[in-house]
């Protein structure tokens, strides 16, 4: 090669050493200016992050101003770092929305609570298979197949009052309702009689309360250690319910029941695996007991210290009773016309939601609020922050039914959500609708209540709302007239 040849070599490659970085850079600059930035916030200490902090709250029921101190400060998209992990905290209804709507978003099942109830629950599972086991699930929790029940849940908590309340003078309203609503589930739920399936319903039972302490207990399989415990519990369960499906697909085979009986029936006959339907059935007692023996608690709690919604609620069911024959259980048109006590309960899922913020995770990137949230993230989100904002609920700290006494004052979408929203809102809101009053008629007929002394109605949220003592409470019985 002579010396030209040399010459144009060294100067070509001198232009390329020039000008290739630069375009590099343009090109970098250009898919940098079109990434959106993170969310505000702080990460914390590694491993560590907010996550003591943020537990320390809930145990002490200060969760909702250590959340509110978090968006004062960062605003209402912000990013901190809860159990390891990058989260993301989104606030208010287009926060839900994108929360409970957007493709990027699935659930976030923790590997314990898998490991103790199943990895493939109607909460866990997405797209078709989800939409597959709700279509199950609701031709049971449908209203017009619920509406089948009412008898069952009014023999059930006459039976509890009866065998819990009578006689007493002082009761734990939480760990009634926890009882009466196992009950419930058993009967209503699962088809099993209390005295042809008394010795199932007792193995159901002793592994179930096992296996609900799980929930806070720390996840180390050990010998002897409490979620070791809890494990063992939920192998003891699901046989008890594999045994239920085998008697369910006998009953069937021999056309002794229907789908509609029981929605272990109802599950095989829409053709479920049964490790499908043992995950949903251990799903189920946790969702459907907790929940909605939260929500009779804190009613119970919100009525002792509102005398004027108390009286309404009391004037509302004595109306029912009057049209009832001694005895007689209610019916579904009954529970239509409970409209204030509904309302009331309504009110008691805004001030004390059964489930204070839940966690799922980014399966692809996404923008909201004009800033990226990565592939990988954890997204938090609060319901309780929403329910408690007074742009949407004024003086949110008011106990005040009349906010949803009206049928024509319909929430804007994404304000309420106690029952989740979007295409998972919870299918059993019929369900834990009819269970509330029909316990709530037959408990303000039958007692009065008051705190008892010494307890002061606090309560803690971890890991579910749950009263100091179990909400004590003295209770005095009402000399019936009527519907006895």
């Amino acid at each position: 090669m002579d010396a030209t040849a040399w010459t144009i070599l060294a100067a070509t490659v001198a232009i390329l050493a020039a000008v290739v970085p630069v375009l590099f850079s343009a090109v970098g600059a250009g898919d940098k200016a079109k990434r959106r930035p993170l969310p505000p916030g702080s990460f914390g200490l590694p491993f560590v992050g907010q996550t003591l902090s943020y537990l320390r709250a809930l145990r002490i029921n200060t969760g909702e101003e250590w959340l509110r101190r978090w968006v004062a400060t960062y605003g209402p998209v912000s990013r901190m770092s809860l159990f390891g992990r990058r989260t993301a905290f989104l606030v208010g209804p287009a926060a839900n929305k994108f929360f409970f709507s957007n493709a990027a978003v699935s659930t976030n099942l923790p590997q314990s609570m898998a490991r103790m109830v199943g990895r493939r629950t109607i909460r866990d599972v997405a797209g078709e298979d989800h939409h597959r086991i709700r279509a199950i699930m609701v031709q049971f929790l449908r209203p017009d197949a619920v509406k089948r029940h009412v008898a069952s849940m009014d023999g059930e908590v006459r039976r509890h009052l009866d065998a819990e309340w009578h006689g007493r003078a002082t009761m734990a309203v939480m760990p009634s309702m926890k009882s009466l609503t196992f009950d419930v589930m058993c009967n209503v739920l699962f088809g099993l009689g209390r005295d042809s399936d008394a010795a199932v319903r007792r193995e159901l039972s002793t592994a179930f309360h096992q296996l609900v302490r799980g929930i806070s207990v720390i996840p180390l399989d050990l010998p002897f250690t409490a979620f070791s415990k809890c494990l063992a519990a939920s192998r003891r369960g699901r046989r008890t319910v594999a045994g239920v499906i085998e008697d369910r697909r006998a009953k069937l085979a021999r056309g002794e029941s229907s789908p509609g009986d029981d929605v272990i029936t109802q599950m095989l006959a829409g053709g479920l695996p049964d490790e499908e339907i043992i995950d949903n059935a251990m799903f189920l007692l946790i969702a459907a007991h907790d929940t909605t023996a939260a929500l009779l608690t804190f009613l119970i709690r919100h009525l002792g210290a509102d005398q004027d919604a108390y009286a309404k609620v009391v004037g509302e069911q004595e109306e029912i009773a009057r049209c009832k024959a001694p005895g007689e259980a209610l019916s579904w048109d009954d529970l239509g016309r409970m409209r204030y006590t509904w309302a009331a309960a309504m009110e008691t899922l805004r001030l004390v939601p059964p489930v204070f913020v839940t966690l799922r995770k980014m399966v692809g990137d996404a923008e909201f609020g004009g800033y990226l949230i990565p592939k990988g993230w954890q997204l938090l989100q609060s319901t309780t922050v929403t329910h408690w904002d007074p742009a949407i609920f004024p003086e949110p700290e008011r106990f005040d039914p009349a906010r949803f006494e009206s049928s024509s004052a319909a929430m804007p979408p994404f304000t309420f959500i106690p029952f989740g929203g979007g295409a998972r809102i919870c299918p059993g809101i019929d369900f834990a609708k009819v269970e509330t009053l029909v316990a709530m008629h037959h408990i303000v007929r039958r007692f009065r209540w008051k705190l008892a002394a010494g307890c002061d109605g606090s309560f803690s949220r971890f890991p579910l709302p749950y009263p100091s003592q179990g909400l004590l409470v003295d209770i005095q019985p009402i000399e019936q007239q009527s519907n006895a």
